[in-house]
Parts: structure tokens; C-alpha cells; sequence
């Protein structure tokens, strides 16, 4: 598919799918388009067209042919039906040189929630419970600056389970990396850490602030929305709520970095039980949280909160509703971001984002408390797709080079998909968790990217209105 065309809050929106480009049109251009997309000659558009709007009063003689040639400029600038980009290149792309960019550090493989839908089973991952040790932290920081080849900026995030039941390692992990940061600052390739942590706040205190607001480039904080949506499935080991106890912690959290100007999110997932999830996302912006993210569950179908196909429609006019509530309070001075509908159309991702996503299993690995190396958290515990350790590195370059094949063309699904360059062909670990396989798609969660690039092109577009 090279071009894409819909409707969306009163504007008629045609994406040229290759280049990115966005046109807003009227009925006249937006139907020309169409016509064009299935293959008919100028006289047939002409002809379509004439009996089509001959008589209205926003028709005029001579508009069909302007119509037409500024389709027909467009196409020379190639900004309309252009070429495929990247396609002619993928075979190169797939056999690319990869290095090692970013470690999910499961610094815990423990938790104080139960939360329901939690894929690692309270921090166990399919496993035993354990914290990462000092020793195995350093080994995990050795090998991402070995690994890194000529890149400066690696990314470390602390993760869990509750990352915070092993604070003190987590402290010195970023020590250590400061030291490597210095010991290589004359190199060839100098090193720079950016850390991240994700917590769900039960544990946060002030001096643990403190130490974020100087040391983290950014902090994740995990709330799901309404007291109640927020409690049915984020509930302690004993089922107490966790609402109250970590709301007061979070707001104050994510205030104190907005203040300092650094970077944090408020992360929750929706679930069956809470469809209607933009009154959870307005929840959170009315508490005054700025950045928010909340996501569907990716659950087997046989769980009582999993997502069903039936949900789908409703959760698409979800999107519509909460997208048109955005303008509006953008326009009262009291917008907020949305992070499934935060999209760059000036630059966007690099090429190899944009074919092939997050890098799992080639740029980003995760890495357990005994220091096993997994395509990413999604896989952790699953001994298929175990690559290596911290002691010997990658081990099983043959998973590696499975995930470098991994891309928007692979994927029969994803090659004339309009999303295809947003999504990046979609997670590897859904993939493989609904069909078997990380070279396919999980179509529940297809059918909702699709319908949050549409939003996220629509409020683009509307925010270029405001402008004007």
C-alpha cells in the first residue's frame, strides 16, 4: 500500500505510506486520490468525478483538472505514490553489523504486587526469585561497553520484578558505570550511561528521588489509571489495593522531575475489565501527570482480562474519543502526551527502527540475575531463546542472526501495511507468544497500532491547524 487514505475528527487525511508525507484535503483532492490509488487513467477520474460533484456548490469548471495536476505535482516532488524506500536494500539490511546498545538489567526477580496480568509472575520469570548481584551487574555493564563498538550512548535500564528490592546494587551498578564512563573517555569510542528505572513506586522515598533526579535519564512509574481499574489488577500479595500507597509517591515523582526538566512516565495497561481506558488516561492527566502511557494487555485468550477481537471496534472509538479530548485541552492550555500517539513526521525513527523496531535479540538484550542473556524481557525463561551469559558472551549466534531477519518485509502481514514503517512490523515477543513464531503478527494488537497512527496523523494535523 503506497498511499493511505481516511476521515478522522472532520478532516480527510491521505498518507503517502514511502515518504511520510501528509496531505490534507478536500473532498474533491481526497476522492481524485482515491481514484488514482486504483489504477484508473485521467479521463476515467474525470468522468467519476464529474458525475460526482457536478451540481454541488463547491464544485467549479476547471477544479477536476487543478485537482489532477496538483496530484500529479505532488507525485514529481514525491511526496504522492512515491517510490518504496527501502525495500531494494532489505537483503543488505539483514546482513547489516550489529552491536550491543542497550541491557534490560532485571535487577529483581521479585515483587511486592501481584499484579494479575504480570508476564514475569511476580518477578519469577518462570524461575526461581533472586537479585542480580553486584558482580553479575558489572560483568552485564563490561559487556555492553565491549560490545558497543563505536557508539557513545548506552542505555541500561533497572528492571524487575520491583527493581527497588535491590537498591543498593542498583546505586552502585550506576557507580560502576560512571568509572567505565571515565576509564574510557580518551578511547576511540568514549562511553556514556543513560539509565532508566521502572518501579511501581511502593518503595519510593526521598532519598530514592533524590538519587533518580541527579543519576536516571529517565524514570517509569506504573499506574493503570482509576483507583478501582488500578486496584482490581495491581493488587499486594495479601490483595490489599496499591492505589493509595503509591499514588501520593508517583505524583510527587513525576512533578519533581518535571520541574527539574528531565525526562519520566506514568505506564499502565487496560485490560477487558477497563475498555472504556481513555477515562484512565484522563484520570491521570487530571492528577497532573503530563506523560502517559497506557497499553493493551497482551494476555492468552483464555484469561478472564485478556483483550478479545470483539473488543477491538470499541477500543478504536477509544482512541478517536480520547485523541478529540486532547485537542481540546491542548487548546485550553492543559495538554498532556499521549505516548502511543506521540509520532515525528518530519524525521521519525532511523531506517533500522523504522524496519525492524526495537533491536530485541541484535541491539537490546535482557539479563537475568545470574546473568543470562535473553533476546529481550519477554523471553526471559524460556531456555529456547537463552544466547548467552556474562561470562561468555553470545553463545547461540544463531538466534541473534533469526532476530536480524526479523523486519517489515519478512512479514507477509506487514509489507503493504500503512503502519508498517510506525510499528516497525510489531513485537517479536507477541509474535511468538500468540503464533509460534517472532516472524508474524499478533493481529489483535496490529488492528490497534493501525488505529493509533490514524489518531496520532489526525492530531498532528489538527495541531497544524491550530498553528495556522
Amino acid at each position: 500500500m503506497q498511499v493511505h487514505q481516511y476521515k478522522s475528527n472532520g478532516l480527510n487525511i491521505v498518507l503517502d505510506v514511502p515518504s511520510s508525507s501528509v496531505h490534507i484535503a478536500d473532498d474533491l483532492f481526497y476522492d481524485a486520490v482515491g481514484l488514482m490509488a486504483e489504477g484508473k487513467s485521467g479521463d476515467e477520474i474525470r468522468k467519476v468525478l464529474k458525475e460526482r460533484y457536478e451540481g454541488s456548490a463547491e464544485y467549479a469548471p476547471g477544479d477536476i483538472d487543478e485537482v489532477l495536476a496538483e496530484a500529479e505535482e505532488l507525485k514529481s516532488q514525491g511526496t504522492l505514490f512515491s517510490p518504496e524506500p527501502y525495500r531494494p536494500a532489505i537483503e543488505d539490511f539483514v546482513k547489516r553489523p550489529t552491536v550491543v546498545k542497550a541491557l534490560c538489567l532485571h535487577i529483581a526477580h521479585d515483587c511486592n504486587l501481584a499484579c494479575r496480568y504480570c508476564f514475569a509472575e511476580e518477578g519469577e520469570y518462570h524461575g526461581r526469585r533472586a537479585l542480580m548481584s553486584l558482580e553479575t551487574g558489572k560483568k552485564a555493564l563490561d559487556f555492553l561497553v565491549k560490545n558497543s563498538g563505536l557508539r557513545r550512548n548506552l542505555e541500561v535500564d533497572f528492571f524487575g520484578g520491583e527493581p527497588l528490592m535491590n537498591w543498593n546494587v542498583v546505586k552502585e551498578l550506576v557507580a560502576y558505570g560512571h568509572s567505565l564512563e571515565e576509564k574510557t573517555k580518551d578511547s576511540a569510542a568514549p562511553k556514556h550511561f543513560r539509565f532508566t528505572l521502572t518501579t511501581n513506586g511502593v518503595l519510593l522515598n526521598d532519598e530514592i528521588m533524590e538519587f533518580c533526579n541527579r543519576e536516571m535519564h529517565n524514570v517509569v512509574l506504573s499506574i493503570d489509571g482509576r483507583k478501582e481499574v488500578h486496584d482490581r489488577m495491581r493488587p499486594f500479595q495479601k490483595g490489599a489495593g496499591s492505589y493509595d500507597l503509591i499514588l501520593p509517591k508517583i505524583l510527587r515523582f513525576a512533578k519533581m522531575r518535571e520541574e527539574l526538566g528531565l525526562s519520566y512516565y506514568v505506564r499502565g495497561t487496560y485490560t477487558h475489565w477497563n475498555l472504556d481506558f481513555s477515562e484512565d488516561v484522563l484520570h491521570l492527566a487530571d492528577l497532573g501527570f503530563t506523560q502517559i502511557s497506557v497499553e493493551p494487555v497482551v494476555a492468552p485468550p483464555e484469561e478472564d482480562y485478556a483483550i478479545r477481537p470483539e473488543d477491538v471496534p470499541y477500543l478504536c472509538e477509544q482512541y478517536d474519543i480520547l485523541a478529540r479530548e486532547m485537542i481540546r485541552r491542548k487548546k485550553e492550555g492543559r495538554g498532556f502526551n499521549f505516548f502511543h500517539f506521540m509520532i515525528d513526521l518530519t524525521g521519525g525513527p532511523c531506517v533500522y527502527k523504522r524496519l525492524s523496531g526495537c533491536g530485541s535479540g541484535t541491539e537490546y538484550l535482557a539479563v537475568t540475575p545470574w546473568g543470562d542473556f535473553y533476546p529481550c524481557h519477554q523471553f526471559v525463561g524460556n531456555e529456547d531463546f537463552l544466547i548467552g551469559n556474562t561470562e561468555s558472551g553470545i553463545t547461540r549466534k544463531d538466534i541473534v542472526t533469526e532476530f536480524k531477519k526479523v523486519n517489515v518485509y519478512s512479514k507477509e502481514e506487514c509489507r503493504d501495511c500503512f503502519a508498517r514503517f510506525y510499528c516497525s512490523g510489531g513485537c517479536a515477543a507477541n509474535s511468538f507468544h500468540f503464533t509460534g513464531g517472532i516472524n508474524d503478527v499478533y493481529e489483535i494488537g496490529c488492528r490497534l497500532q493501525r488505529k493509533r497512527v490514524e489518531c496520532s496523523i489526525m492530531l498532528k494535523a489538527a495541531e497544524a491547524e491550530m498553528e495556522q
